[in-house]
């Protein structure tokens, strides 16, 4: 079904129409605290920028989506001064759900708080062989440096496998709702981190390995792997007020179809054919790379309704 307009779907209300009351809400009694989560800090490292192998694609096609900035220097494997080193900075304040509430910082502990045990539980379903483990998840400003090369703002949000980090200027949030004319909202910021924890679960199970990323196109494998990302996104909302703390209380409160619907908006923000029409051009479905906004939010659905078993983008003719 497709979920652009039509009544009846999450996300039929037009983003043009909506308001700015739907808050996705972290239970403010429940523990955030003791998430990997850590703020970058300055520096400078020489290293070796992206090789053309797994790391590649993965660490641009975000960079692409968001921004259009062509990062594809990185990909002959030299070495490049990289302007960021991390110096980890636990998020020592961030120790309840009323914490994720009040802070945008705070919120991304909070969603690793509620991701991590969410997929130590889901990824056994998907048959990989790989065992589970938790990703690295970098706060920045400005620049740092990471395992896929030097990174900056521009970059917008994006997971490098070579590192297996998350890395997220959360300034980015700002820009999805001023430059993509996205609604916005907490459940939309998350979406975006769950997006990358996606990515993550694809690394794990060696997708980037087996799937060819060397064509464009609203059915390629490059489209199929951010399509299934937005699958498991979903998959994860949709079982998100189930996750628990350490103490057995509610991480997040569940959401309601307001809220639902700003995650949806957000995904169908950066949808390749908005992107390319938001750039002033026409659309170009050959070009695709990361899927239309109707295939994003019919995909954020799919794993919303049936899990993370429901996300193989790969065996379907449809997307």
């Amino acid at each position: 079904m497709s979920c652009g307009d039509e009544a009846g779907c999450p996300g039929a209300l037009s983003w043009r129409a909506r308001t700015r009351s739907s808050r996705v809400t972290f239970n403010p009694n429940s523990d955030i605290g003791g998430t990997n989560v850590k703020r970058a800090g300055r520096g400078r490292t020489t290293g070796l920028a992206l090789g053309g192998g797994g790391l590649g694609v993965i660490a641009i096609f975000l960079i692409a989506q968001f921004t259009g900035v062509d990062l594809s220097g990185f990909l002959g494997g030299t070495e490049v001064q990289q302007p960021g080193a991390i110096v980890g900075q636990s998020l020592e304040e961030c120790k309840t759900g009323q914490d994720a509430n009040n802070s945008v910082d705070c919120r991304m502990a909070g969603a690793a708080a509620s991701l991590d045990p969410y997929w130590t539980g889901a990824f056994t379903t998907l048959g990989a062989r790989a065992s589970y483990h938790t990703p690295e998840f970098t706060l920045f400003s400005g620049s740092t440096s990471t395992g896929c090369g030097a990174a900056t703002s521009a970059t917008g949000p994006f997971y490098c496998p070579g590192d297996e980090t998350i890395y997220i200027d959360t300034a980015f949030f700002d820009q999805l709702s001023s430059q993509f004319g996205a609604h916005g909202g907490p459940l939309a910021e998350l979406y975006i981190v769950a997006h990358e924890w996606g990515h993550h679960i694809q690394n794990l199970e060696g997708t980037f390995d087996t799937v060819d990323r060397t064509q464009t196109g609203p059915t390629s494998g490059t489209v199929r792997i951010e399509l299934q990302a937005d699958c498991y996104a979903g998959s994860w909302v949709g079982s998100a007020a189930n996750v628990r703390d350490r103490g057995g209380n509610r991480l997040i409160e569940p959401p309601t179809d307001a809220q639902i619907r700003d995650a949806l908006d957000a995904a169908a923000a950066v949808g390749d054919d908005r992107i390319q029409e938001l750039g002033g051009g026409s659309v170009h479905p050959e070009a695709w790379t990361h899927g239309s906004s109707d295939q994003r939010q019919r995909w954020f659905l799919e794993g919303y309704r049936g899990g993370a078993t429901a996300c193989n983008t790969f065996d379907t003719k449809r997307l």
